[in-house]
């Protein structure tokens, strides 16, 4: 449905210019008409994820955690396992974020298998999955797996060239070494 494209276009754009307010009101409009007969499930999981970043981005991540969890529970239905694993991830930052590292290391460990499990996978898709482990590794005390972690990110970030991503890697690196 066009509409729901256009509701999350229009809700983007509501969140670069910085009026969250009305990127909720938008993702949540696209989210009700994604749940009518005749919009695709990937549309679904779009709006559930644009909406949860809206919350994520104003620090309500409770409400933000329910809609990625249920965008994870759609894509776990569908046969995109590209998308389950980004959407997976993003559900390991939320707990990061809220500082519930326990409950945010399987979804990364789960993350990480799926992309490395699948050929489709994007270096920077990986590279992006790795820092979040790194930096739980870091925040739970286990520097070996933080070092291992943030030496794939970095190569995968300097292959990618996103100086910025090797160079907190090499930031992460060195304080590991200290």
């Amino acid at each position: 449905m066009q509409r729901i494209d256009t509701l999350m276009q229009t809700a983007a754009g509501a969140r670069r210019e910085g009026r969250p307010d009305d990127a909720r009101r938008d993702y949540a409009q696209a989210v009700a008409l994604s749940r009518q007969p005749g919009a695709s499930r990937g549309q679904l999981v779009r709006a559930l994820k644009g909406l949860g970043q809206i919350e994520r981005d104003t620090g309500r991540l409770d409400a933000a955690l329910r809609h990625y969890l249920e965008a994870a529970d759609v894509c776990r239905d569908m046969d995109d396992p590209l998308l389950l694993a980004h959407t997976i991830r993003h559900v390991g930052d939320i707990h990061q974020d809220a500082g519930r590292h326990a409950d945010a290391e399987p979804c990364y460990v789960e993350a990480l298998a799926i992309y490395e499990a699948n050929p489709s996978t994007g270096p920077l898709d990986l590279a992006n999955a790795l820092r979040p482990a790194a930096l739980l590794m870091q925040a739970t005390d286990r520097p070996e797996a933080a070092r291992k972690y943030w030496s794939k990110a970095r190569k995968l970030y300097a292959a990618a060239g996103i100086e910025a991503g090797v160079e907190e890697c090499d930031s992460n690196l060195a304080a590991l070494d200290r």
